[in-house]
C-alpha cells in the first residue's frame, strides 16, 4: 500500500506500484478534474502538482510519488476562487473545457516560478498543453493579467 498526501489528505492507496498517478486519482478517488487526454504525457490534460512542480499524472507511477505532495484541480481551490481560475473566467478562455484543469495546474506553476513571464516564456511553458479549441490566446491573456496583478500572494 501506498500512501499519498493528496490537496491536504492522507490516503492508503492499495495499487499495483506501476498504476498510474492519474488512474489513482480518477478512479480510486473520484478526482475527476483531472482528465485523461493521450496517455503518452504529450497534451498535459492529465497536469496536477508534485511537490510544487507541474507534472503529467498519466506518466508518473503511484510508488514514485509516495510521500510527495500532491495537488489536483480540485485543491487548487475547494471554491473555484484561485486568482488563475478567476484570469480564465475572465478572459474566457474554455470553450469545449476538456484541457483546461491542466492548462490552469500549468499556468499556476509557471506564475509560482516566473511571477511575470514575457509572452515567450508563457508560450514555452504552456507548449505541452494542447487545446483543440484553440484558445491559446486567451491563455495568454489570462496568464498576463495575474502577472499584472503584483499584489497577489495566493498562486
Amino acid at each position: 500500500m501506498a500512501r499519498l498526501f493528496i490537496n491536504n489528505k492522507s490516503y492508503l492507496i492499495d495499487e499495483e506500484p506501476d498504476t498510474p498517478l492519474l488512474w489513482v486519482l480518477r478512479e480510486n478517488l473520484q478526482l475527476t478534474g483531472t482528465k485523461f487526454g493521450c496517455g503518452g504525457g504529450h497534451c498535459g490534460a492529465c497536469t496536477v502538482h508534485i511537490n510544487g512542480e507541474a507534472v503529467r499524472s498519466c506518466q508518473i507511477r503511484v510508488d514514485d510519488v509516495e510521500g510527495a505532495v500532491i495537488t489536483t484541480i480540485e485543491g487548487l481551490s475547494t471554491s473555484g476562487d484561485h486568482p488563475v481560475q478567476q484570469a480564465w473566467v475572465e478572459h474566457r478562455v474554455p470553450q469545449c473545457g476538456y484541457c483546461q484543469s491542466g492548462q490552469i495546474m500549468q499556468a499556476v506553476s509557471l506564475l509560482r516560478n516566473n511571477p511575470d513571464p514575457s509572452d515567450k516564456e508563457i508560450e514555452r511553458s504552456m507548449r505541452g498543453n494542447m487545446c483543440r479549441c484553440m484558445t491559446y490566446g486567451r491563455v495568454n491573456a489570462a496568464i498576463k493579467s495575474v502577472a499584472k496583478n503584483k499584489n497577489n500572494n495566493s498562486i
